[in-house]
């Protein structure tokens, strides 16, 4: 079906995607970062349960960095002040890193109107980055086949998650996008999508 002639109750493919945007945003954040924990307790309607949802953890770069830090914080310490001071100075410098790791893990998530991704740190949905269900056009497992358009990537690698491949349409609703992604069960992540695996 061409995106022109998608309609939901009468309007404009592109009004509908805006306005699922929108619910997402509303949907997702009504749920805490620990999404088992169900709604907060600060909303006052219930929301919808969330489709599906999964945390991806720090990418190496973030992980990378994160050691490096410290490594380099204690190693200043320690010439600076001797090997005593950084015993000292350890069991800070490890809580912070493992604060920054805690901090940059992400979450999947995909609610009644769309996917998106955020940071625990940042714990801000934007809008930017949250693609309408209403828009996928295709998932498969894989990489994304000959004649799509270039995939981005969303989150990083994990033993046991299988990479997933989602085509949709831009929020012109006309430009072809696509982006990757990998997955602890590819088969509910579609079926959440409402684009069941071929």
């Amino acid at each position: 079906m061409s995106p022109r002639s998608r309609r939901e109750q009468g309007e404009p493919l592109v009004v509908t995607a805006a306005r699922d945007r929108e619910r997402h945003v509303t949907q997702v954040t009504s749920y805490g970062y620990v999404a088992a924990r169900g709604p907060k307790r600060s909303v006052t309607v219930t929301p919808a349960p969330l489709r599906y949802w999964q945390y991806d953890p720090a990418g190496p770069l973030v992980l990378g960095l994160t050691v490096l830090g410290v490594a380099l914080w204690l190693g200043a310490i320690a010439w600076r002040d001797g090997a005593s001071a950084m015993a000292g100075e350890l069991p800070i410098a490890l809580a912070l890193g493992a604060l920054v790791v805690a901090g940059s893990t992400g979450r999947l998530t995909v609610s009644d109107f769309g996917v998106s991704t955020d940071i625990a740190g940042l714990r801000q949905v934007s809008v930017f980055r949250v693609v309408p269900r209403v828009l996928v056009q295709e998932v498969v497992v894989g990489a994304p086949p000959a004649g799509w358009p270039k995939a981005r990537r969303r989150g990083g690698w994990w033993p046991g998650r299988t990479r997933v491949s989602v085509r949709h349409l831009g929020m012109d609703g006309l430009t072809e996008e696509a982006f990757t992604v990998r997955v602890r069960d590819p088969e509910a992540f579609a079926d959440a999508l409402g684009r069941p695996l071929p």
